[in-house]
This record gives structure tokens, C-alpha cells and sequence, in this order.
């Protein structure tokens, strides 16, 4: 959400990227289902590592998950005034996959790899009249997680990840009358800890801390306007392709043995970033911060009718990062997340089980004051997700 892993855009829309303002909990397993709501207590399958490494010690000897995500929405932008073109919904659909492994070392040590991309999205201006300043952006990154888990006593483990993020950045806009696109790659390094209690036989708590990942694009920002001949505008690239530090707490209580429920509450230090800002030959339009820190919480439920079936259902709330929502970036546009979901999954031998997920994120309006050439509203934007998983113990 803000949880969330960023929404780092498909060019520079860091806000679709991540929950709680820009990261992005969606990686296709099973947690969509539920909001994320108990994703750092639960460990029910190996993408705990994604969650909290620590979960490793509550799965099998050996266990694989593995998940397929398609995103789509609308992200929709029209300029002040009706004379001149607007792009209307930026959105493309986006697909996702992840792959995580666990296994037992000994008693006490189990270890892990992740591959996933909590954040990543396609963005379609078109012909605007903006174009000179942006028309098309892509925004892929991949994680590879090596992670390891240790059993400290029988209701405490800790975990660790190190993360090394790849990311892969173009940008396509006019130029001269002609498109003319730019990309760029880049490696940066990111760390993940995290602790799980089992706080009695039916109640488990867990925390998660994640640092900070900083990607640096060479990419040219700067643009002219041919009825401005002589100013100079630049999209801050770089500067806004980035994660904050983040803290997730989560409880899960199995009430019986068929209903179970969830929570979480998190925090992301987006404060410490100030504001993307689009600048005029030179000079930052604002030269204030604009960003403040976000929150996150969410609620879940877990159904298991039969031992063959378990059914999920979540909600969760992301505050804005924004300090005021009348001034907001142009190419970070984000506010409160509210997200819904559901999802089931089928046990389909021993072994193995198969499930799918749905849900809905609504994203608070916004207003762009500034460049005053390109100002305008997104209204009422949202996202879908719509995910399968299969999880197998060897």
C-alpha cells in the first residue's frame, strides 16, 4: 500500500508502484485476496519471503509458490480548460508473476529465494499537449531475494533478506514532431528484517522492516513548448523512481478451526523525500515539501468450510502521502487507497493447492496546480487485479 512496493511507475508514476502511496503488495500470491491484511504473521506459503522471511520456519521442508497477475484501471487526466487535448485514462494493463522457494536446513535454519516485481506499470499519454514532455512511459523492476530464517525458541523466529533490485525505465515523447524514446537500467540494493512471534497456540504476530531502494536513471527530462520558446521544463526521472523505509506489524488469530482473522498497521517514511518536482529552467516550481509520512491498515478474514477449501476476504486503507491533495505532482498522482478483496483457494492433493484472487483499489481524486500549461484533475481514479497461484511441497 503505500503498502506497498510502489506505485514506481511505468515512468514516473512512483505512486501506482507502491501501496501506501507508491509500493504495491500485489505480486500474485495469495495475500491480493485478503488486502494483504496478515501478510507478515500469516506464512502460509513460501511467499513469506516476500512478506516476512521469518514465516520460513512455519512452512514444510520444502515448499514452492509461484503466482500470475494481470492490473489494469483507470487513470484518468484532463487538463483545465476544454481548448486543449487532454489524454483521458494513462492506464494500460500490466501483467506480474512471482516465484519463491523455501527450505529446511536443519531444525533451527531454513532458506529462501524470491523473484518477484512489486512494482512496475505501462503509462499511455498519447498525442496530449504534453507530449513534448511525456507520452509514453514503461517502468519494469525485478527483485531477486536470497533470504534466511532462524528458529529461536519455539515461538520466536527472525529473518533476513537482501535484496537486489533490477529496474528498466524508458520514455518515449515528441520531439520535433517525431517520437523519439530514451531508456536507461539500473541495480540498487535493498535489505529486509523481520521477526514472528507465536504469542500463544492461536495467536501469531509478526514485523517487518524494509529499507529504502534507490534507483539512478541517466535520462533526459528536459522539454520545450513551441509556444514557449524559451522556457525549459525537467521531469525529476531519477529522483522519483524510489521506495522509502518501511515498518509493517501484523496479527493473525485462528478463532477455530475454520475461521480465522487478520490485521495490519504499517508506516512508510515518504517525508524524507519532499516532492517530485517538475522544474523551469532550473528553478524548482515549489521549493516546500510536499510529502509527509503515510499509514496503513487493513482487516481480513479466513474461511475453511471443508479441508479442501479456504476462502478470503480483505480491506485495507492507505493514507495519502501528499499534504495537500489541491497540489499534487503530475507524474505522481496518488492519494487515500481504499482496496477490497476476495479470493479462494483449492487443495488439490496433499501436496499442492491452486487459488485465485480478485480486487479493487479506489484512489482519492487529486488536482496538478503546477507546470499551469499542463494543470489539470485525476478524478476518481482505480485499479483492478486479478491473480492465480499454485503453491507444492515437495
Amino acid at each position: 500500500m503505500k503498502n506497498i512496493t510502489l506505485v514506481c511507475s511505468g515512468l514516473l508514476f512512483t505512486s501506482f508502484s507502491h501501496a501506501s502511496a507508491l509500493y504495491f503488495y500485489e505480486i500474485g500470491t495469495e495475500d491480493t485476496a485478503l488486502a494483504g491484511a496478515g501478510q507478515a504473521a500469516r506464512a502460509q506459503d513460501a511467499s513469506t519471503i516476500f512478506t516476512n522471511p521469518a514465516g520460513m520456519t512455519q512452512l514444510p521442508d520444502r515448499m514452492f509458490t509461484g503466482g500470475a497477475q494481470v492490473m489494469g484501471g483507470n487513470i484518468d487526466y484532463q487538463l483545465d480548460g476544454s481548448n486543449r487535448q487532454s489524454p483521458g485514462n494513462v492506464m494500460n494493463l500490466f501483467p506480474n508473476a512471482s516465484g519463491f522457494y523455501s527450505q529446511k536446513v536443519n531444525d533451527n535454519l531454513y532458506a529462501g529465494l524470491g523473484l518477484y516485481g512489486n512494482y512496475g506499470l505501462g503509462i499511455d499519454f498519447g498525442n496530449w499537449a504534453g507530449d513534448r514532455l511525456i507520452k509514453k512511459s514503461t517502468m519494469v523492476a525485478m527483485t531477486l531475494s536470497p533470504s534466511l530464517a532462524w528458529r529461536l525458541s519455539d515461538r520466536v523466529s527472525v529473518g533476513a533478506s537482501v535484496n537486489a533490485n533490477y529496474g528498466f525505465l524508458s520514455l518515449t515523447r515528441n520531439v520535433g514532431g517525431e517520437d523519439q524514446k530514451e531508456h536507461d537500467h539500473d541495480w540498487a540494493m535493498s535489505y529486509r528484517l523481520g521477526l514472528l512471534m507465536e504469542l500463544t497456540d492461536q495467536t501469531r504476530a509478526g514485523i517487518t522492516w524494509n529499507s529504502k531502494t534507490d534507483y539512478d536513471f541517466n535520462i533526459d527530462g528536459k522539454a520545450r513548448f513551441p509556444n514557449l520558446p524559451d522556457v525549459e521544463y525537467s521531469l525529476p526521472v531519477s529522483a522519483q523512481v524510489r521506495a522509502p523505509q518501511q515498518i509493517m506489524l501484523s496479527l493473525v488469530h485462528d478463532i477455530d478451526k475454520q475461521w480465522s482473522v487478520m490485521g495490519d498497521l504499517g508506516w512508510q517514511d515518504w517525508s524524507q523525500f519532499g516532492a517530485p518536482q517538475i522544474t523551469v529552467n532550473g528553478q524548482q516550481l515549489a521549493k516546500n515539501n510536499r510529502l509527509k509520512d503515510t499509514w496503513h491498515t487493513a482487516v481480513g478474514v479466513q474461511y475453511r468450510p471443508t479441508d479442501l477449501w479456504r476462502l478470503n476476504a480483505g480491506v485495507a486503507f492507505d493514507s495519502t502521502p501528499y499534504k495537500d491533495q489541491s497540489d499534487v505532482a503530475l507524474t505522481m498522482p496518488t492519494g487515500d487507497e481504499w482496496r477490497f478483496a476476495t479470493g479462494a483457494q483449492y487443495q488439490l492433493s496433499p501436496a499442492s493447492n491452486i487459488g485465485f484472487a480478485v480486487e479493487y483499489l479506489h484512489m482519492q481524486s487529486s488536482k496538478v496546480q503546477s507546470p499551469a500549461i499542463l494543470a489539470g484533475n485525476y478524478d476518481n481514479p482505480w485499479l483492478w487485479f486479478a491473480s492465480v497461484n499454485y503453491s507444492y511441497q515437495f
